[in-house]
């Protein structure tokens, strides 16, 4: 490896890195910073001053997570159009054969997301108890 392609993972090396200490020394920060004087109400589940009805912790089916997790990850998915967009707007992008391959590209991660949701349905995590 030459000395110029180290220069570029530099950048990557001082993200890690800052993306390992900012979160602990966060942690570190709110353990030594934070009061320490815990009393039964404060330890109670509820600190509006009543006392809890009944037990905090309600069952729920296991479809509503499903439902949701399967939100989250094709919400999380169409965030990942908009660097696709990006590059396909720029005019250096090589092809394949006449297409484009950011264009390849985004029907093979159409593809895989299909792919995803027909397992969803499948398994029935769609479907809404």
């Amino acid at each position: 490896m030459s000395v110029e392609a180290v220069d570029y993972y530099i950048p990557i090396i001082m993200f890690l890195i800052i993306g390992a200490v900012v979160p602990i020394g966060a942690l570190i920060a709110v353990k030594i910073i934070s009061p320490l004087n815990p009393t039964f109400r404060k330890r109670s589940t509820y600190e509006g001053g009543l006392r809890p009805i009944r037990d905090a912790l309600i069952q729920y089916n296991v479809q509503y997570y499903l439902f949701a997790i399967v939100f989250v990850i094709f919400d999380v998915e169409v965030l990942f159009l908009y660097p696709w967009i990006y590059i396909y707007a720029s005019e250096a992008i090589p092809t394949l054969g006449g297409v484009s391959i950011a264009v390849i590209d985004m029907l093979i991660f159409i593809v895989v997301l299909l792919i995803g949701l027909l397992y969803a349905i499948k398994k029935e995590a769609l479907r809404w108890v």
